[in-house]
């Protein structure tokens, strides 16, 4: 790895993390909406303990942590490194407040600069590699986490003006899918690029025939899946599924509200640049593995394994060309983009929940030490999904990413794609 190319990468993920604060107000950087989120005080203040913690104090002499107590504060969960504050109550602390973090950020981001202009180890730029990935995934953390907490706020608060355009133009037809026969296919990561320890080792596996839809499901779908009893047919749903369903009493993804107008019911899809009228033709977004599973059942399809989706996009050659963080639009809209081989939006837009369980691949051997905590741990509970969203980093996405999340989380990004037996 170029050590000059590192250096400026960790520049500019740094400096964007601070950029996605820009628009809220210190008040906002306080807010922790539910125990998923955390607040944005603690995104910056987590990824900088990060670089302090596993970079410069193993590796850069002399240096001293700010503060002793930001272990104790700042830790997420690597018991590897000590104790760590509790997560629900992250919103509780007003101190260090927002401007002592960034005045610790770049007392950190001096002191990793220094060392990266030195002559650093592999084991400083290996270790520096992982953590920018981290903080980028932090930054998609951050919008989803920003989102949950304006937009639970009943006065429904904008982040910026601009997010969330709808594009101009559509795709003139639907992507025609792809169909592909049984065989053995090569699943993994194995470039001499960065990945996570959950993408690896690379194997080989067999898929049975299958097709796979072009498009993302839309609203429009959803809204066809909604007007058909969808969350009220017990039998299309699994059951931990339909339990949520009666606990929770889902009736739309989340962040759509019902208002009447005009003696009808008309939908408003909240998003980070306020409440605007469901947009028929962009990809449902902010749906649970549950909800996908039973519109997939009520569709006459399933959803595709983590297999079959990455099959499909190495066999088409699909790059990262959907609505992505750097756009800055910060909403899935659907924009007419070329397809790769039939397929359209393999990547951004919507993460894409598949069927598979979050488990590890034969022979997997998580990293040495604490950072071994960073995957592993979580292999259990939980569903993969593919393909990145709106709110992450075009640079950080690739096909053998392996994102997870608990089957009744929808506060990402979260949509879906058919797959259908041949």
């Amino acid at each position: 790895m170029t050590i000059a190319l590192e250096a400026a990468r960790y520049a500019a993920v740094r400096q964007r993390t601070v950029l996605l604060c820009e628009p809220l107000t210190i008040e906002d950087h306080m807010v922790q909406s539910m125990p998923d989120a955390s607040p944005l005080r603690w995104h910056l203040a987590h990824t900088t303990w990060f670089f302090e913690t596993f970079v410069l104090v193993p590796h850069a002499p002399g240096y001293v942590p700010v503060n002793p107590r930001y272990a104790y504060l700042f830790n997420s969960y690597y018991n590897g490194v000590g104790d760590q504050f509790p997560r629900t109550r992250r919103g509780t602390q007003s101190r260090p407040t927002v401007a002592q973090i960034h005045t610790w950020r770049r007392h950190v981001d001096a002191a990793m600069m220094a060392l990266l202009g030195g002559s650093p180890s592999d084991e400083v730029l290996r270790t520096t590699v992982i953590g920018i990935h981290h903080e980028e995934q932090h930054q998609e953390l951050m919008v989803t986490d920003i989102k949950h907490g304006l937009m639970t706020n009943p006065m429904w608060p904008v982040y910026r003006q601009d997010a969330a355009q709808v594009p101009q133009s559509r795709p003139p037809q639907p992507a025609t899918g792809m169909q592909l026969d049984a065989g053995f296919a090569s699943f993994g990561h194995a470039k001499d690029t960065f990945c996570f320890d959950n993408e690896t080792p690379a194997h080989k596996a067999w898929t049975p025939p299958f097709g796979l839809d072009g498009e993302l499901v839309t609203n429009r779908q959803w809204l066809e899946f909604m007007g058909d009893g969808g969350y009220t047919q017990h039998a299309l749903w699994l059951s931990d599924g339909w339990t949520v369903v009666q606990e929770r009493g889902w009736q739309a993804p989340l962040y759509w509200v019902s208002q009447p107008q005009d003696g009808c019911q008309r939908w408003l899809e909240l998003t980070l640049a306020g409440a605007r009228p469901v947009d028929l033709d962009a990809p449902v977004a902010h749906i649970s593995f549950f909800e996908a599973d039973a519109f997939a059942r009520w569709a006459g399809a399933r959803l595709p394994t983590e297999f079959e989706w990455e099959r499909a996009a190495a066999a088409a050659g699909a790059k990262p060309n959907g609505t992505m963080l750097d756009d800055g639009v910060l909403h899935p809209v659907g924009a007419s983009v070329d397809d790769f081989s039939g397929l359209r939006h393999m990547f951004g837009e919507v993460w894409e929940w598949t069927s598979s369980a979050y488990r590890p691949y034969p022979g997997y051997c998580p990293l040495p030490g604490a950072l071994g905590e960073y995957n592993g741990k979580f292999m259990n509970g939980q569903y993969v999904l593919k393909g990145g969203s709106c709110a992450t980093g075009r640079d950080h996405i690739r096909a053998t990413y392996r994102n997870f999340f608990a089957p009744d989380k929808r506060w990402q990004f979260t949509g879906m794609r058919l797959a259908r037996d041949r």
